[in-house]
C-alpha cells in the first residue's frame, strides 16, 4: 500500500485538472470523428475503396515523423509562456479549423479532386493537431513531480476524454438520418464545422490554465531555428536513442502496443456480430444497439473503471493496477461469447464492466508510469527533460498498433470468409469471427502482462528519482 503522502505544492488544482481534461476530450473527439466520417468517404461522397484507404493509411506514416520532431521542439523550446503552452494555443485552433476545411467536400467534385483534395489537407491537418497533441501530453508528465498525483491527474483526464467516446457512435446515426440532413454528405460537412469549433474552445483552455515544471533554469536546451536545423537533427536522434535505451519505458511501450492492438484488431467485430449474427444482416433490425454498445462502454470505463483502477493504483502500485485490470479484461472477452445472444439482446452489455479493464487501465497508468520514466531519464541523461520526445515515441506505438491492427483486422476477416458484399454470413463465417473476437484481445493482453511481470520502477523507487532531482537541481 502507498506510504506517500502527497504535499500541497504537488498537488494539481481542481481547475488545472479540468483544463488539462478539456485538452484530453479534444485529442479523443478528433480521431474519433475522424474515424466515422472516412466511412462516409465511400457512401456520401463515392470514393473507391481503395483511394479511401490510401486516404487513411499515407497520412499516419507523415504523422509518425512529425511527432518526435514536434516533441524534440516543444522540450527545447524557451519562451516566457513556457515550453508546451503556444504550440497547443496554436494548435488547438489550427486543429479545429482545418478538420472542418478538411470535410468541405462535394460528391459533384471528380474523384481525383476529392482525393488530392483530402490528402493535402490531411498532412496539413495533422501538423497542426500534432502541434497540439503533443506538448499537451508532455505537459501532462510535468504538472506534478508526486508518484500518486501523477496517477489521479491522468484518471481525471481519461475521464473526461471518454465523453467523446460516448458522442462519437451517434455520428453514424446523425449523419445518416435524412430527418437531420437532407444528405449525407451535407451532413458531414456540417457536423465537421461543429466538431471543429468544439475543439478550439475546449482546446485552448490548457494553454490558459495549465502549469508545467518551471524551465526558465533549464539547461542544455538546443537552439530552435533553421540555422541549427541538421544539429537539431542529430541532437533528436540521440534523443531518440536515450529513449529507446530506457528499459521501463520499452516495457510500457510493448504493453501499450499489445494491449491496445489486440483490442482495436476486433473493435469492428462487435458490430459485424451483432447485425449479421445477432440480427441475420439487417441493419434497420440492428437499429442503435451497436452505438449503444460503444456509449455504455464509455460510460463505465469513465465512471466505473478508471476510478477503480485509480484506487488499485494507489493501493498496490501502478504495476499490479495494470497486471489486475488487464488480467479483468481477459474475463470480459472471454464472456463475449455468451454476450451475443440470439435470445436477449441486453446481454452484449455483461462483458463491458470487465473488458473495459483493458482500455480504461492501460491509458491512466501508463501515462502516469511514462511521467514517472521522465524522471529517471532526467537522473541519468540530465537536462533537458524529454517529456515531449518520450509522450511523441508513445503516441507514435499507439498509432503504429492502431494502423497495423486495421491492416490486420481485414486479414482476419479475409481469413473467416466474411464477405461485406453478401447480405448474409454462413454460420462457419460468424463462429469463427466471434472465436478471433474473444481469443486475440485475451492472448495479446496476457501477453501484455508477462511484458510488465518485471517492471521495476515502483513508488519507492520513484520517490528515491525525485528526492535525488530535487537535490541536484538545488530545489527546496
Amino acid at each position: 500500500m502507498s506510504t506517500n503522502q502527497t504535499s500541497t505544492r504537488d498537488k494539481v488544482p481542481f481547475g488545472q485538472k479540468a483544463a488539462f481534461g478539456a485538452g484530453h476530450l479534444v485529442l479523443n473527439l478528433l480521431p474519433g470523428a475522424l474515424g466515422v466520417f472516412m466511412f462516409f468517404l465511400l457512401t456520401a461522397f463515392g470514393m473507391d475503396p481503395f483511394l479511401a484507404g490510401l486516404l487513411g493509411g499515407l497520412p499516419r506514416i507523415f504523422d509518425a515523423i512529425t511527432d518526435p520532431i514536434m516533441g524534440f521542439i516543444s522540450d527545447n523550446t524557451k519562451s516566457r509562456w513556457g515550453r508546451r503552452r503556444p504550440y497547443i494555443f496554436v494548435g488547438a485552433i489550427l486543429s479545429g479549423v482545418l478538420f472542418a476545411v478538411l470535410w468541405q467536400l462535394d460528391p459533384e467534385n471528380t474523384q481525383s479532386y476529392n482525393f488530392w483534395y483530402f490528402l493535402i489537407l490531411s498532412m496539413v491537418f495533422l501538423i497542426g493537431n500534432t502541434m497540439f497533441a503533443t506538448p499537451l501530453v508532455g505537459l501532462g508528465y510535468e504538472m506534478t513531480s508526486d508518484y500518486n498525483e501523477r496517477t489521479r491527474l491522468m484518471a481525471f483526464s481519461q475521464t473526461i476524454g471518454q465523453i467523446a467516446w460516448m458522442i462519437v457512435p451517434w455520428f453514424w446515426v446523425i449523419i445518416a438520418d435524412p430527418e437531420i440532413f437532407e444528405t449525407q454528405a451535407i451532413g458531414v460537412r456540417k457536423l465537421s464545422i461543429i466538431v471543429g469549433a468544439v475543439c478550439i474552445v475546449l482546446g485552448v483552455l490548457p494553454a490558459f490554465f495549465c502549469k508545467g515544471i518551471d524551465s526558465a533554469n533549464m539547461e542544455n536546451r538546443k537552439e530552435i531555428n533553421f540555422k541549427s536545423l541538421f544539429s537539431n537533427l542529430k541532437d533528436l536522434f540521440i534523443g531518440i536513442a536515450q529513449v529507446s535505451k530506457n528499459k521501463p519505458f520499452m516495457k510500457l511501450c510493448g504493453a501499450t502496443f499489445l494491449v491496445f492492438n489486440g483490442f482495436q484488431m476486433v473493435a469492428a467485430f462487435s458490430v459485424y456480430i451483432i447485425v449479421f449474427y445477432m440480427y441475420n444482416g439487417s441493419y434497420a433490425d440492428a437499429g442503435t444497439w451497436p452505438a449503444w454498445f460503444s456509449t455504455v462502454t464509455a460510460i463505465v470505463t469513465a465512471f466505473g473503471v478508471i476510478p477503480v483502477v485509480t484506487w488499485m493504483a494507489n493501493k498496490w502500485g501502478k504495476r499490479r493496477a495494470f497486471i489486475y485490470s488487464t488480467a479483468l479484461s481477459i474475463v470480459g472477452y472471454i464472456l463475449k461469447w455468451w454476450g451475443f445472444d440470439l435470445e436477449n439482446v441486453w446481454l452484449i452489455f455483461m462483458p463491458i464492466p470487465f473488458m473495459a479493464f483493458g482500455l480504461g487501465g492501460l491509458f491512466t497508468l501508463m501515462m502516469s508510469m511514462t511521467a514517472d520514466v521522465c524522471d529517471l531519464d532526467e537522473l541519468r541523461n540530465g537536462m533537458p527533460r524529454k517529456e515531449g520526445t518520450f509522450g511523441a515515441i508513445y503516441w507514435w506505438m499507439v498509432k503504429l498498433g492502431q494502423a497495423l491492427a486495421l491492416v490486420l483486422g481485414g486479414l482476419v476477416l479475409k481469413l473467416v470468409g466474411f464477405d461485406g458484399n453478401a447480405a448474409q454470413q454462413t454460420a462457419e463465417t460468424m463462429t469463427s469471427l466471434r472465436i478471433a473476437d474473444v481469443v486475440i484481445p485475451a492472448v495479446t493482453a496476457g501477453l501484455a502482462i508477462l511484458v510488465m511481470w518485471k517492471y521495476g520502477l515502483n513508488e519507492a523507487r520513484a520517490k528515491e528519482i525525485k528526492v535525488e532531482l530535487v537535490k541536484r537541481r538545488g530545489e527546496l
